[in-house]
């Protein structure tokens, strides 16, 4: 068996794979634009094309492709043969152009515009990302070269996720440049945006998935009473991984290691049959493309085990969702990162300038961070079971408030007691004493300080984080910039920045909160404090055209006021589509399954009343049973029938908001008023006629 340093990048054509392929002065040049940016010649790019078609050739391939992430959610790819046309003696050649390595040419029609283009217009442009290696895929159809790109429309405009990233790690650079440059450091020429985001997931088996209409069509149950053991009594959290699923991570590990994906952790998560595995931290771009080839690879590993990988983020009610941890952090390429407060905080002036930075960045973009982790599925998960409430509200831990409080008291800054290195002694003469962290952890928290990086804890797990990892670059480029265009202006610069600090910080201090989110306190008490509470998706997609946000990403390049206009009626009209897919599927299982299967068991029970009452004997059993059950079923068939009437009129909306709105307001309560009763109804029917696998089929048996 290899070794994982064997396995380890083995189908990435990384920087050290062309150092040993590409000619010198070829490497240099390619080198130089990756770090420092910049165009290579065409020469040099049908050098590292052909190199690269070689190496991927070697590995197997027969096909190439561009490989991007439009505005669905996912990936998109259209293999091309490395095939040339035959020569006079029917023989051919493998080729693969520098010109087709920068560039290709997919039909941008049928992909989410909002707008941008008339339909009839289908030119679009891929691009070749030279951040983001180039990688080989081991699939069914063959082994594809996949080449990362971004994707823009004809006239230039973003038709993508990763676009818009990019320009957002630019900003930031040139900012925190700025920044570094206060204090003296002249060295730094570059600063990278990084991120590791952790992925969670359900299992299930696939056999029962294929009898459920509702996971097939929608990623989830939408209908299901609770198993009689759910996650009461914590003991899946962190518990032995069962045999099937140890086969599927094992063998996830061996594919996302030949990614060069940093695939380190792996455990049970707290429902049934959830779980969790998370990465290194990469460069924020490449954290996206691993992230996004991460999930399709857990898709692909699962179904070869029998299983099916679920990323809804509430793929069951009632128990623990799913979510994606976005850890966040700044650092220059010099390997510092910004973030660390280092031993004394108290006496590192730049560092509690970078966190002051951040704070305003997310008190004055707080509606904006929670617009970016806005989707149908995590609308189920934010604020219940183990997931942040939807207020952004920042956690430091109790040092750092410390610090904080201190500076906008005014207090001397003489370091206080609690700054001390703590150590923690288990009172076991057999266990060594060991430091403590600087502060706990609040896993409340939407967006929590964790030592040197910040975790942004409301992404949802199915989601990309392009976009929340775009909000973040803005909003903190845009407070960096405020904070180099006053103190590059000071004549006494240590003077200025504390001024700046303590300003900023008695400004903006309402949105740290180191308490308990769940609690409804916090709800009243973040409402006090002017924080925005946007409950749904349908809420939040009016902030991307916000007048602020508009301003934020034009001045920084990263977003037009068309580019953003496009994606709020994208997400308009992906909400009215994924709510009136999971209404017709609901409408289909009520209709076709759940209201005969009541009116099967009504039949028995009616038989089954009639034959005892005429033995003589008492049947109150029966007939209670009888009424109950067909009292449910007369509610689910009234139910069905107002949520038919009620997809019916918002249909007939023309406007996309004002009918994402009536999905959200009609369509939604209707489709739980259907399942109220659905549920009710399979505590109660014989299950050997209940039509599809229970929660406790799919949690427990896999």
């Amino acid at each position: 068996m290899m070794s994982i340093p064997e396995i380890f990048g083995s189908n990435v054509f990384s920087p050290a794979v062309m150092k040993e392929r590409l000619p010198k002065q070829v490497y240099a040049e390619v080198i130089n634009a990756m770090v420092n940016g910049g165009q290579i010649s065409m020469a040099t790019a049908d050098v590292v094309a052909d190199a690269m078609k070689n190496w991927a050739v070697e590995k197997g391939a027969t096909h190439y492709c561009h490989w991007f992430q439009p505005l669905t959610g996912s990936t998109a790819e259209k293999h091309d043969s490395f095939l040339t046309l035959p020569d006079d003696e029917g023989r051919t050649l493998l080729h693969l152009s520098g010109k087709k390595l920068i560039m290709g040419e997919p039909d941008a029609s049928s992909f989410p515009s909002g707008g941008l283009r008339a339909t009839s217009y289908a030119r679009g442009y891929t691009a070749w990302d030279m951040t983001s290696p180039a990688f080989v895929k081991e699939e069914t159809a063959g082994t594809i070269l996949c080449i990362p790109t971004v994707f823009v429309s004809y006239t230039g405009e973003a038709l993508d996720a990763k676009t818009p990233l990019l320009r957002s790690m630019e900003a930031v650079s040139k900012q925190a440049i700025r920044m570094v440059r206060l204090f003296g450091n002249t060295e730094a020429k570059k600063v990278t945006a990084f991120v590791g985001s952790e992925q969670e997931y359900f299992l299930v088996d696939r056999k029962k998935y294929l009898k459920r209409r509702d996971l097939i069509y929608t990623g989830r149950t939408l209908f299901g009473a609770p198993a009689p053991k759910g996650q009461e009594l914590d003991d899946h959290y962190f518990g032995q991984i069962r045999e099937r699923v140890g086969a599927f991570m094992k063998d996830l590990n061996i594919e996302l290691w030949k990614f060069g994906i940093s695939a380190t952790t792996q455990h049970n998560e707290v429902a049934p049959a959830q779980h969790e595995m998370a990465p290194i931290f990469s460069t924020a771009n490449v954290a996206v493309d691993q992230n996004q080839l991460t999930m399709e690879t857990m898709k692909n590993i699962a179904y070869r085990h029998g299983l099916v990988c679920l990323l809804h983020e509430k793929p069951y009610a009632g128990v623990n969702g799913s979510g994606k941890h976005n850890n966040w952090s700044v650092g220059t390429d010099l390997g510092e990162n910004l973030f660390d407060p280092g031993d004394h905080p108290e006496d590192n002036l730049q560092f509690m300038l970078v966190l002051t930075c951040v704070i305003s960045a997310i008190d004055n973009h707080a509606d904006l961070l929670r617009q970016s982790a806005s989707d149908v599925g995590n609308e189920h998960r934010l604020g219940a079971q183990e997931a942040p409430p939807a207020i952004i509200s920042i956690f430091l831990g109790s040092q750092l408030e410390e610090l904080v409080t201190r500076i906008i008291a005014g207090v001397d800054d003489t370091p206080a007691p609690t700054f001390k290195n703590v150590t923690l002694n288990t009172g076991v003469s057999t266990v060594p004493v060991f430091m403590k962290d600087a502060t706990d952890r609040n896993r409340t928290s939407p967006f929590a300080f964790t030592g040197n990086r910040f975790e942004f804890r409301m992404v949802g797990s199915s989601d990309s984080v392009a976009a929340p990892n775009t909000a973040l670059n803005a909003a903190l480029a845009e407070a960096f910039c405020d904070a180099a265009d006053m103190l590059e202006q000071a004549d006494d610069f240590v003077t200025a920045c504390k001024a700046y600090i303590k300003d900023s910080l008695t400004k903006h201090q309402r949105i740290i909160f180191n308490g308990d989110g769940y609690s409804d306190d916090w709800i009243k008490e973040a409402e006090r404090r002017g924080l925005p509470n946007i409950k749904s998706m349908v809420e939040a997609i009016p902030v991307l055209v916000q007048s602020d946000v508009i301003a934020l990403y034009e001045k920084f390049g990263i977003f037009t006021q068309a580019e953003l206009e496009s994606r709020a009626e994208i997400q308009y009209e992906n909400y009215v589509s994924k709510i009136g897919i999971e209404a017709k599927v609901a409408i289909h299982m009520a209709g076709k399954h759940y209201i005969p299967t009541g009116i099967k068991f009504s039949t028995t029970l009616a038989a089954s009343y009639a034959a005892v009452a005429a033995a003589g004997v008492d049947a109150t059993v029966q007939k209670n049973l009888l009424a109950k059950v067909s009292r449910l079923t007369k509610q689910a068939q009234d139910a069905l029938d107002e949520l038919i009437v009620a997809c019916n009129e918002s249909d007939l909306i023309t406007n996309v908001a004002e009918m994402a709105h009536a999905y959200l307001n009609r369509v939604v309560p209707a489709m739980q008023a259907l399942r109220t009763p659905v549920d009710e109804l399979e505590l109660i029917v014989d299950k050997s006629i209940w039509p599809v696998p229970t929660y406790g089929d799919l949690m427990f048996e896999v």
